[in-house]
């Protein structure tokens, strides 16, 4: 499988573009602004769910609108990989605040 960065080299190089096949489902969730308006995110908790990796852009936390990061996981059931992660992820980041 050819990673983004090198899908984007083949390109501006004008080179055909890799293979895109899928290895197994994964699915992914942005992270926004809104995540940091209590406070900062549990992120031990979102990561100690199996699976899922965490992804920081290196931005100024918390800005209104932009994304800020995202949240992957990797399953082998398709189904179960996004309700999973929109779910299960995005509540373990706030459940420490609440």
């Amino acid at each position: 499988m050819t990673s983004q960065f090198e899908q984007h080299v083949r390109a501006i190089c004008g080179l055909p573009a890799g293979s895109t096949e899928l290895l197994r489902p994964a699915a992914m969730a942005n992270l926004l602004g809104d995540l940091w308006a209590d406070g900062e995110p549990d992120w031990a908790a979102a990561c100690a769910l199996p699976g899922v990796q965490l992804h920081l852009y290196g931005k100024s936390a918390g800005a209104a609108g932009p994304e800020d990061g995202a949240t992957s996981r990797r399953s082998r059931r398709r189904r179960a990989t996004r309700r999973q992660l929109a779910v299960r992820a995005r509540a373990a980041l706030t459940r420490a605040r609440a």
